[in-house]
């Protein structure tokens, strides 16, 4: 098995059982180094610019931590664009109260820019919510700018 860190709409613990059903939660942690950002706006028929992260020095990333099992890995392949060629899979060092580990993440094929539509970045921060983020952390991604309205606005 491998370790997946998962930073956007995966951090939710229900999405992640739903896709991978053999694969558990086995921390939570932090990429030191990037950040979180978006891309892709207008690519591929999206609404808004979708999750991703890039390199950062002093920036952080609250990751979900998972141990895939084969059988689940070809099944978020699909799921997070990389055979259709949207996303590539990137090693990185996460770090847990544990100690530190090795993981992919999903990182957008393409450069960054654009803005998320307001129910993505909802969906994101309510996903780093259930995970256990920090408040600030949450606070933080519900604050950045999107290209439509929440309907509560």
């Amino acid at each position: 098995m491998r370790h997946y860190a998962a930073y956007g709409s995966n951090l939710d613990p229900a999405r992640m059982r739903a896709y991978c059903p053999h694969s558990p939660m086995v921390g939570v942690g932090w990429i030191e180094g990037w950040r979180l950002t978006f891309a892709g706006e207008g690519e591929m028929g999206w609404e808004g610019a979708v999750t991703t992260i890039v390199e950062s020095p002093g920036d952080r990333v609250f990751v979900s931590l998972y141990d895939v099992h084969p059988w689940d890995a070809a099944q978020l392949d699909e799921v997070e664009g990389v055979t259709a060629g949207a996303y590539q899979k990137l090693t990185v060092r996460v770090s847990t109260l544990e100690g530190e580990f090795s993981a992919w993440v999903y990182v957008f094929d393409g450069y960054e820019g654009g803005m998320p539509t307001a129910w993505y970045l909802s969906e994101i921060a309510n996903a780093a919510e259930k995970a256990g983020a920090p408040d600030d952390y949450v606070e933080e991604l519900r604050r950045r700018p999107t290209r439509t309205s929440s309907p509560e606005q």
